[in-house]
């Protein structure tokens, strides 16, 4: 069995179990939800406000979040630590293999680096757009707001899953070789 912390895969039912507390924990102890979307619009308007104060300070979204002062809280800290978190994982692991364009993604849109890692940065900026659009991440309302059974994350996780499906279906259907494209 060895030491856990060198194990290359776990569970996904242990670490949903682990996620579960976590979220307890965060509840008991702080009185707030787990999620990390925030924490991007404050990382944005904190870069904004270094070039251009002025406009974060006109702008009431930013200013929602930027009331009591920079917003460098635990859901900041959360989303450091789970890169950090990711870096020592893989050491403790030893894995040394990178896979910068997955075959998958390879047999359907060639092996260029550029196209993979651009599709992946305009797929999470369209997933951030829509977590801000429904007023919580993935982890705001997929774990917290399903925790707590809130009608509104169940439609969101439900309507993610399925958007997620219906969007890998179309991307990844057979008969589309990278040569087709």
């Amino acid at each position: 069995m060895g030491n856990i912390l060198r194990w290359r895969r776990w569970s996904p039912y242990a670490v949903g179990a682990g996620i579960g507390i976590l979220s307890w924990v965060t509840f008991a102890l702080m009185g707030k939800a787990l999620g990390t979307s925030t924490t991007m619009v404050n990382t944005a308007g904190m870069l904004e406000s270094a070039v251009a104060p002025e406009h974060v300070q006109s702008t009431s979204y930013f200013m929602k979040y930027f009331e009591k002062g920079p917003p460098i809280d635990w859901q900041f800290a959360l989303v450091v630590m789970l890169i950090v978190g990711a870096l020592i994982a893989r050491l403790l692991t030893g894995e040394k293999r990178t896979e910068h364009v997955p075959s998958l993604w390879q047999a359907r849109f060639g092996p260029s680096r550029v196209k993979r890692y651009a599709g992946a940065f305009i797929g999470g900026a369209i997933l951030l757009f829509g977590a801000r659009l429904a007023g919580g991440c993935t982890s705001g309302h997929g774990i917290s707001g399903s925790l707590q059974l809130a009608v509104s994350s169940w439609i969101f996780f439900i309507s993610m899953f399925g958007a997620g499906v219906g969007a890998a279906m179309l991307i990844y259907r057979p008969g589309r070789e990278a040569a087709n494209v």
